[in-house]
């Protein structure tokens, strides 16, 4: 998983920025329910954007997969990831729209490929888009005078800032 991230991460780090210096990144995942790399890269593209570090655009990263070998399945659980099936794992630049890491746990039919492709990488859009509205809400939180030192940062933060996205699909 270490070099998948530091793949995927490196195409969007201003490297040119900070020669001779190392960035490091460290993840702890607290539970593991599926999509541990995705969650990690997304994760540690907030953590680069947080901690100042200049990024090209943000990384995000989804998986899909098929059930019943036809019908597409995005950002799967450990169930599904397990079930047999094959899954593909997308890490991708949406503003861009590169495709910065394709990771495949088994062979996908060519007739398949195509449409698990196309739903990982607009997995990989909607949560950009998740991302971005959170980040966005929490600079205008910090950056507001009367809120210093009670900003919330918390995972139920950005559970309120994806409900509006859910109500619209």
């Amino acid at each position: 998983m270490t070099m998948h991230l530091r793949q995927a991460l490196s195409a969007a780090i201003r490297t040119e920025l900070y020669p001779k210096s190392q960035i490091d990144i460290f993840l702890e995942v607290l539970q593991a329910d599926g999509g541990n790399y995705c969650a990690c890269v997304n994760a540690a593209t907030l953590a680069l954007i947080d901690a100042g570090i200049p990024i090209r655009e943000f990384v995000v990263a989804c998986t899909a997969s098929l059930a019943n070998g036809d019908t597409p399945l995005v950002d799967i659980s450990h169930l599904e990831e397990t079930s047999g099936g094959s899954n593909l794992t997308v890490a991708a630049m949406p503003i861009s729209g590169q495709v910065v890491l394709m990771d495949m746990s088994q062979r996908f039919h060519l007739d398949h490929l195509k449409k698990v492709m196309d739903c990982a990488v607009q997995g990989c859009r909607d949560v950009y888009e998740i991302l971005d509205r959170a980040l966005r809400e929490y600079l205008i939180e910090v950056g507001s005078a009367s809120a210093w030192g009670t900003v919330d940062v918390s995972a139920q933060r950005i559970v309120q800032a994806v409900e509006p996205i859910e109500e619209n699909v």
